[in-house]
């Protein structure tokens, strides 16, 4: 809580500066086209101080975190709850690295591997499996509770996006 206090004070400060930069007049022509690339503050002297950039936290920046359970796999040792946690790659999830690198990955493609099967998609009437799943925590910042199952080719297709994270059901 302390360093996000700091980097809420330090951004507004800088914010401010660059208003403020905008707002007074330039003590110089010189002072004026540096006030053109940055945040600066003035001193009493005239004297410029450039405000260094403070990089904001980026929700992407902090690490993905799930709760995945799964049921009805038909898999030995796949049902049951598991943690996962992603940057670094962690917690009681029986493949966690090739899931958090899979979740990278999907990541990377901008893909959502957490969307429903939109509505209106024509999907195969293939059954995979009473398997069913759920997903919920935080991925690239954003929450996420998302529920899978095996019920028809959209969903199949959709599970097996998701491998390792969900375990694959096939032989």
């Amino acid at each position: 809580m302390p360093r996000r206090l700091v980097l809420t004070a330090a951004a507004s400060i800088a914010a401010s500066a660059a208003l403020l930069g905008a707002v007074a007049p330039a003590a110089s022509a010189d002072a004026s086209a540096r006030a053109d690339t940055g945040a600066f503050i003035e001193s009493a002297d005239s004297t410029l101080t450039r405000l260094a950039p403070v990089p904001l936290p980026l929700a992407e920046d902090a690490p993905d975190e799930f709760t995945v359970t799964v049921a009805d796999s038909g898999l030995r040792g796949a049902d049951g709850t598991y943690r996962l946690k992603c940057r670094p790659a962690g917690g009681t999830h029986l493949q966690a690295r090739a899931a958090c690198d899979r979740l990278a990955q999907l990541a990377s493609e901008q893909k959502d591997p957490f969307a429903p099967v939109p509505k209106g998609a024509q999907c195969t009437m293939l059954y995979g499996g009473d398997a069913t799943a759920r997903i919920t925590g935080t991925w690239q910042g954003r929450a996420v509770d998302a529920a899978f199952n095996r019920k028809n080719g959209c969903e199949i297709a959709r599970w097996q996006t998701l491998e390792p994270v969900l375990p694959s059901t096939r032989g």
